[in-house]
C-alpha cells in the first residue's frame, strides 16, 4: 500500500493523465512499472523453476500460453475500468480503505463482477 501511494498509483488523475497518450500526458508511471518488471522479473523467473515455494507448497503457475477471447476481453475489461475510474484493483483497495466514496464504489463494482464471473462459470460447466 506504501509503494502505491508513494507512486502516485492511488491519484486516479495522475493514472487518467499516463492513460492520456493524446492530450497532457504524464510519463512518470512509467517508471514505476519499469520499477515493478525489474523486481518482479527474475523473481517469477525463479519461480518457473521451481516445483515448490519457499513454504514446501507447489507451485501453481498458468499453464496456459495462448491468447484467446477471454484473456482479450478481461483486458478490455481491465482496461476501460481502469480508464474509466483512473483507479486498477490494488489502489483502489488502498484508496477505499481510507473511506474514498469512488474507491469503495469501484471495489463494490469489482466484487459484483467477480461474483457475476463466478455464477457465469458455474452455470457454463
Amino acid at each position: 500500500g506504501l509503494g502505491l501511494i508513494v507512486s502516485g498509483m492511488v491519484d486516479p488523475a495522475k493514472v487518467l493523465g499516463f492513460l492520456d497518450l493524446a492530450g497532457a500526458w504524464d510519463p512518470s508511471l512509467a517508471l514505476v512499472m519499469a520499477g515493478a518488471i525489474a523486481v518482479g522479473l527474475p523473481v517469477f523467473a525463479l519461480a518457473a523453476r521451481r516445483r515448490e515455494s519457499l513454504l514446501g507448497l507447489p507451485m501453481q503457475l498458468p499453464q496456459s500460453t495462448g491468447v484467446d477471447r477471454r484473456l482479450v476481453g478481461g483486458s478490455l475489461l481491465f482496461g476501460i475500468g481502469w480508464g474509466l475510474a483512473g483507479l486498477c484493483p490494488g489502489p483502489a483497495l488502498v484508496v477505499a480503505a481510507v473511506g474514498d466514496a469512488k474507491a469503495l464504489g469501484f471495489v463494490a463494482a469489482m466484487l459484483a463482477g467477480m461474483a457475476l464471473f463466478e455464477v457465469l462459470e458455474r452455470r457454463a460447466k
